[in-house]
């Protein structure tokens, strides 16, 4: 199917469309994300893991109206904006032009009273996108960087889920779209540019001065030359896990706070009892021990695949090897005077 029509989205729906195609988010053959007019593509520096899916990000808000700039929190959407998330598989990871499977489309939409988080399931011709509401397991297998087949039985959330993860002080808020995790180039059809640059440009974001931003930026988790290890690790455990580790967030009971901005070494876990993990601790006594990650709580629940102690508790089914490192090297390296001196 194409999407050769302008955009269509009217935020007092009872119900949605039951089709993605129906929004005309995407023009031409719609399997080949080709942006619509005012749908502007853009991307993490540090992004959720997902089971090893990549994702293409798009946005849309209505003509006139723009996010507001907000320094260290999601930015300030209007009513109407719509944040389209697709995940998809390549086939081999060595060679992205061998092509792509998309599993999923995820829309969060900015409705007059609320957001309202939709997700679209792809069928097999990868010609459109259904409506699902009861969420779905989808069988995937691919080659990976290092050249070996894997398997994944994938889920795709139920609607119930998705509040789990987007909670923000008991209301569905987005999670990724802020200034710190957004500061860099994007690759765009027409070159290389700043992506908070180009959403001003777009005029998708006011208030926004790129002189009071320069450091306002996200290390990239995998990346040592955009950050030393400690900004790195905070990076990646800011992204997937913070949503719900922070005072507004689900785990608020935990007293374990991972987002970015908290500095508190207590409640960032160090040598901090675990208050509600219960048999998910491992008969381990703290959520992150200097010096000792093989005996911190934190990265024994990142390798964990059983249902009710895993972290996270939904959006994976497998490890995520590479971040588990990041986060044991992380451990490793912190000072061991830091046990002695909280004893």
């Amino acid at each position: 199917m194409s999407g050769s029509s302008a955009v269509t989205v009217d935020t007092n729906y009872k119900e949605p469309f039951k089709k993605l195609s129906q929004y005309h988010f995407f023009k031409g053959d719609i399997k080949q994300l080709t942006p619509n007019d005012r749908v502007l593509p853009y991307d993490l520096i540090t992004p959720l893991f997902s089971d090893y899916a990549l994702k293409a990000r798009f946005v849309w808000m209505p003509e006139g109206t723009a996010a507001k700039y907000v320094k260290d929190e999601v930015l300030d959407f209007p009513v109407g904006t719509v944040l389209i998330k697709n995940f998809y598989f390549p086939a081999d990871f060595r060679d992205l032009s061998k092509g792509k499977k998309i599993i999923e489309t995820r829309l969060l939409i900015h409705k007059p009273d609320k957001w309202d988080a939709l997700t679209y399931v792809w069928n097999a011709d990868q010609t459109d996108a259904d409506l699902n509401i009861i969420g779905d397991t989808k069988s995937i297998d691919w080659i990976d960087k290092n050249g070996n087949k894997v398997h994944d039985e994938y889920s795709v959330p139920n609607k119930n889920q998705c509040k789990t993860c987007h909670a923000y002080n008991g209301t569905l808020s987005p999670i990724g779209p802020k200034v710190r995790n957004m500061n860099h180039d994007y690759s765009y059809t027409d070159g290389n540019a700043n992506e908070l640059d180009r959403w001003a440009a777009a005029g998708y974001l006011t208030g926004y001065n790129k002189a009071d931003n320069i450091d306002n930026k996200m290390a990239k988790w995998d990346d040592s030359t955009t950050g030393d290890i400690n900004a790195r690790a905070r990076a990646y455990i800011d992204v997937n896990c913070a949503h719900c580790h922070r005072k507004e967030g689900m785990a608020n009971p935990t007293g374990l706070y991972l987002n970015f901005t908290n500095q508190n070494e207590a409640s960032l876990g160090i040598l901090k009892t675990p208050e509600a993990a219960g048999s998910g601790a491992g008969n381990f006594l703290y959520d992150v021990i200097p010096g000792k990650p093989d005996e911190s709580i934190m990265p024994y629940r990142m390798t964990i695949d059983e249902p009710g102690k895993m972290m996270p508790q939904i959006g994976r089914k497998l490890v995520h090897t590479e971040g588990v490192a990041l986060i044991k090297q992380w451990i490793a390296g912190m000072e061991q005077s830091s046990t002695n001196n909280k004893k």
